[in-house]
């Protein structure tokens, strides 16, 4: 048995679950909806206000799609009810960040401002102190994380200087620059 699949999942107050027939598992909550259609070889049982996972049999493809199955939905649940976060930090002179509507505006030393337009479900905060830390939200919890991996894509953290765009507290190592050469 699958240490993780065997796990129920709670469901908060102020989150419904419902299950169709062909496999889809619909979340609704505070922060959104989310729907997911599972791998046939996994169901899901709502007894009251747990989750439970089961697989229809002991195959390879079954148990390996056990604890994934109840850990994606475990992510659904909690992403309409408390959302998920990942915050970036800007380093580099001269560098800005902006929000306009649904886009994002960032200078980055470009000869052009990059405008980075977001998906629907996915918003976007500027640090009111400190301009250079944004803060990407959403339900989804794969597409935050990867709207995180696009806009730090525009200007990835250099080993000499540090400058660009890097995960907040994420380390860079850096490097030691070219050596002036020595008289003789």
């Amino acid at each position: 048995m699958s240490r993780i699949g065997k796990l129920p999942i709670q469901i908060p107050s102020g989150v419904t679950v419902t299950k169709s027939e062909d496999n889809t598992v619909l979340a609704k909550g505070p922060k959104g909806e989310l729907k997911f259609q599972f791998h046939p070889m996994v169901s899901f049982e709502i007894e009251g206000s747990q989750i439970l996972c089961k697989r229809k049999d002991e195959s390879k493809t079954a148990r390996s799609l056990h604890g994934l199955s109840r850990t994606l939905l475990l992510n659904m649940v909690e992403g309409v009810s408390k959302g998920f976060e990942k915050k970036l930090e800007i380093h580099g002179v001269g560098y800005r960040v902006a929000v306009q509507g649904t886009k994002v505006v960032l200078n980055l030393g470009h000869s052009h401002p990059i405008e980075y337009p977001l998906p629907t479900g996915i918003k976007v905060e500027i640090d009111k102190e400190k301009k250079n830390i944004m803060t990407v939200m959403g339900a989804d919890k794969q597409m935050v994380g990867q709207v995180a991996a696009n806009i730090r894509s525009f200007r990835k953290p250099e080993p000499y200087k540090g400058k660009g765009i890097r995960y907040m507290g994420e380390h860079i190592v850096r490097k030691a620059g070219k050596a002036a050469a020595k008289d003789k």
